[in-house]
């Protein structure tokens, strides 16, 4: 397992501003700039290979992993990335002790943003470290396919992790710091998103939309 951090997050004002849909530029500029020096950005990773294909499993490095996706997304694949992408604690604990419910959620937002810049980053290290042009990642719980119990061959995988950027794998299979986020990112052609397989309608973190077809396509529909 290797470490990649700390991950140096730039986000702009104006777009914080526009996703968060805030009526303030000032206010945001505030809040980001108290946000990105609370937050500490790193990520574990591992290099890992594919032992074993079945219908809707794979084994990688000994840990049998069950989704029909995953294995559909790894059909050409034979070396993957399993990585954990935190932020720490310290902008979660100012969230959580502000007495003012906007700021709180201005902040819990914006917590939001730098994970996913920072899990960004990542991608292209990953990519400049091996040569490669384009990767994906899922993670365990983003569908029903592959539920959170998959949690733990993932973590399995990422020995020492707590101990190197500091998430802990919860008996409830949470991760502690709450702004961190696990996955295994492989190598693809185009970008793979999880929400295109995801019939759910409102969510705030939809990053394209539900498509039937592709449902369709991964066995997921019939």
């Amino acid at each position: 397992m290797e470490t990649f951090g700390p991950i140096p997050v730039r986000l702009s004002a104006d777009f914080v501003q526009k996703k968060l849909r805030a009526p303030s530029r000032d206010a945001i500029e505030t809040l980001l700039s108290k946000a990105l020096s609370l937050a500490e950005a790193r990520a574990a990773f591992a290099v890992a290979y594919i032992e074993e294909k079945g219908a809707d499993e794979v084994v990688i490095d000994g840990r049998r992993f069950k989704s029909r996706v995953l294995r559909k997304n790894l059909d050409a694949v034979g070396r993957v990335f399993p990585a954990v992408v935190t932020i720490g604690n310290r902008l979660e604990q100012a969230a959580d002790q502000s007495t003012d419910l906007l700021e709180k959620y201005y902040l819990d937002a914006i917590g939001n943003l730098i994970l996913a810049e920072a899990r960004s980053q990542l991608i292209q290290h990953l990519c400049r470290r091996f040569a490669l042009e384009t990767l994906s990642w899922m993670s365990p719980g983003s569908l029903e396919d592959w539920p959170l119990e998959e949690q733990q061959p993932l973590f399995a995988l990422l020995d020492g992790v707590q101990a190197a950027v500091g998430v802990q794998l919860t008996e409830s299979l949470l991760m502690l710091p709450r702004k961190s986020v696990s996955g295994i990112f492989f190598p693809s052609e185009t970008t793979f998103f999880s929400c295109r397989l995801c019939p759910r309608d409102r969510c705030e973190g939809r990053k394209a939309r539900y498509d039937e077809a592709l449902a369709k396509e991964y066995g997921l529909l019939k």
